[in-house]
């Protein structure tokens, strides 16, 4: 018998280690690949990129947000894996009627090592998983740090930027920066071009995901402020999980480049 709470401080019983299992999550597709669950994971989502060998094999179950019951229940999963912020409730209450589900929810660097855990407990690769959070922890007690401001951008029309209590926000304060938007009531900010212009960043981060930003977005808001701005790779901002272990090398590159520019 194997029983854990997942982060919902649901507790999840399985009779035996699950072989088959459906990621509704593509960051933790990608973990569950690099914890040698190959042959386990039946079903993922239409945006469970990585690896790409699995995006172009595995059966996709839809998307985060709308995913396809009668697919799921093809594959007859014994676990299914989602997450709080990426996965609608009303799909995970559904899936909970029946199967087991464990759900992750990830504010901090912390809450994504105990999730790494956690999968590697309920999927028999304990060794596997411990490895990975013990070296990504050791990266992030030496992690690379700038200084200054920042406003990162994950939409456009409306602009809207991640705040406090992310996965992104923390990503952002242990490398050094001042969130401007930090203290607002809601995680995921909606902002006006005005509202943009008045906080005033020391730097502008545009992320590659879920809103592709461009060249012609750069430009606009150039106008309306001073900020340095930077297009960041929005996985290794947002991808709790195995992409963890990637992020100290990425990060001292952009620490490099912003130094390099202050020059």
């Amino acid at each position: 018998m194997i029983e854990l709470k997942d982060q919902m401080n649901q507790t999840i019983r399985l009779e035996k280690t699950p072989e088959r299992i459906v990621s509704l999550v593509p960051s933790q597709t990608e973990l569950l690949y690099d914890l040698g669950l190959g042959d386990k994971v039946v079903g993922i989502t239409k945006f469970c990129i990585h690896p790409e060998a699995w995006f172009r094999s595995k059966t996709r179950v839809g998307g985060t947000k709308n995913v396809n019951h009668e697919v799921i229940a093809s594959l007859k999963p014994d676990l299914i894996i989602g997450n709080k912020e990426e996965n609608a409730e009303s799909d995970i209450e559904s899936l909970k009627m029946h199967y087991s589900v464990y759900m992750s929810d990830i504010f901090t660097v912390n809450d994504a090592l105990k999730m790494i855990k956690d999968l590697g407990d309920i999927t028999a690769k304990k060794q596997e998983a411990d490895r990975m959070a013990t070296m990504i922890s050791q990266d992030f007690q030496a992690f690379p740090e700038v200084s200054g401001s920042v406003l990162y951008l994950i939409w456009a029309d409306p602009f809207m930027a991640a705040g406090d209590h992310t996965f992104i926000g923390d990503l952002i304060q242990r490398f050094g920066l001042k969130n401007v938007i930090a203290g607002a009531d809601v995680r995921y900010a909606e902002l006006t071009s005005e509202q943009i212009r008045s906080l005033n960043p020391d730097y502008l981060f545009l992320s590659s995901e879920p809103f592709p930003f461009k060249e012609t977005h750069a430009a606009e808001l150039a106008e309306l402020t001073n900020a340095k701005i930077y297009f960041t790779d929005g996985e290794m901002f947002s991808w709790y999980g195995s992409r963890m272990t990637l992020m100290k090398p990425y990060f001292t590159e952009l620490r490099s480049q912003m130094k390099d520019n202050l020059q």
